[in-house]
């Protein structure tokens, strides 16, 4: 007699998805209590007029609402304890965190770390680490995302970079998760391709690995496999016409869906582009992009069955060799680097990277376990263009 399986499982927070429904921010924003909501989000958008609308809004409903930029691509914890200083400074209780995901990471992590006394590190994602914290002291967040990529609008943590090691660290509470997210895939039509690439190939990267992690979880293997095939019908499409709502949309409802499946797991794309990134200042996605087909194939003796199913299930020839042909002639169509080289990352920090990779909090979720000499092979062949 075969044993059941035993697992727990958790999913994710209210979503108002649609083109226009940026109008219900400030009722929103009440829903939850904030009476003075403090805007998190970085330098770029601040200037941008859907920021300025958003704000504008939120005053002419009597909200005390104010902006808080000085977030980096790689949020770092310098940018948190600002955003601290600024919600204390104008008194606000809630945080809006507004824009992709560096803007949505360091908003959710400024405003659980509102009401705490310990140091920020001490709530990284290891073991219980989480259960320090005091859960009256975390503000409410909503959620708006400008992107669709990183779906940390329905996640329950952050990562930022602690500078002194240039390591990147996942704050993780379960009270993270925004109160409210806002889906309006019209804030996404003024995203240029190069950005519409490398977020599409993020929540790709998430579906995937999710898909692949291992362990017992059919609800999130469900969404993380159509999750892939909204990618693979819609992406090309978002990437050619920036103002195709439709693909905007469901390449939006592909990024929640990538962050509310990885809650299975991440992997080995992850565990070497966070060292990438803290590093060298890198896009996260575009980076997950040029090493996805790398670590396919290094994971292929744990994962091929499981892409064989995939790959029928989204219109392939049921193979894994055809599953790694269309990631390949995706990642070529969407004009994203075959190799480092073109991320301008060379061999001289692969040490340092090596021995980053398996420490990596998303590591453990990889199907083949990471080790110091295979993450340095992997790096070597993302460098030398060997699939």
């Amino acid at each position: 007699m075969t044993a059941s399986p035993r697992s727990n499982w958790n999913y994710p927070t209210t979503i108002r998805f649609g083109a226009g429904r940026i109008a219900e921010l400030a009722e929103a924003c009440k829903a939850v209590g904030m009476k003075a909501p403090l805007i998190v989000t970085d330098p770029f958008l601040a200037t941008q007029p859907m920021t300025k609308s958003a704000l504008e809004a939120l005053k002419a409903a009597g909200l005390k609402a104010a902006i808080f930029c000085d977030i980096k691509p790689n949020p770092v914890e310098t940018n948190v304890y600002k955003g601290l200083e600024a919600m204390k400074a104008g008194g606000h209780e809630g945080v809006v965190a507004f824009g992709g995901g560096s803007a949505l990471d360091a908003g959710k992590v400024i405003a659980f770390m509102k009401g705490q006394t310990r140091p920020m590190w001490d709530f990284e994602d290891i073991g219980d680490w989480w259960t320090r914290a005091d859960p009256n002291g975390i503000a409410p967040i909503v959620a708006v995302p400008t992107t669709a990529g990183t779906g940390s609008e329905v996640g329950r943590a952050g990562v930022i970079t602690q500078e002194a090691t240039h390591t990147k660290k996942v704050i993780f509470h379960p009270l993270m998760m925004p109160k409210i997210t806002i889906c309006d895939p019209e804030l996404t039509v003024g995203m240029p391709p190069h950005i519409t690439a490398g977020t599409g190939l993020d929540a790709l990267a998430h579906c995937i690995e999710a898909y692949c992690a291992p362990g017992y979880h059919p609800m999130a293997d469900g969404i993380a496999v159509e999750g892939i095939r909204l990618v693979k019908e819609y992406l090309p499409r978002a990437y050619k016409d920036g103002t195709d709502i439709e693909a905007r949309a469901n390449m939006m409802s592909a990024a929640a869906m990538g962050a509310t499946a990885f809650q299975k797991g991440l992997g080995a794309i992850h565990a070497l582009s966070h060292p990438a990134g803290a590093l060298y200042d890198t896009h996260h996605g575009l980076t997950n992009a040029v090493f996805m087909p790398y670590v396919l194939v290094y994971n292929r003796p744990a994962i091929e069955t499981r892409i064989e199913r995939l790959a029928a299930y989204i219109g392939l020839r049921p193979s894994f060799q055809a599953f790694l042909d269309w990631v390949l002639q995706l990642r070529a169509d969407l004009g994203v680097p075959h190799t480092l080289a073109g991320l301008k990352i060379d061999a001289a920090r692969f040490d340092e990277m090596s021995e980053m990779a398996p420490n990596d909090p998303t590591a453990g979720g990889n199907p083949v376990p990471v080790t110091k000499e295979s993450a340095r092979r992997l790096y070597e062949n993302a460098l030398a263009g060997v699939v």
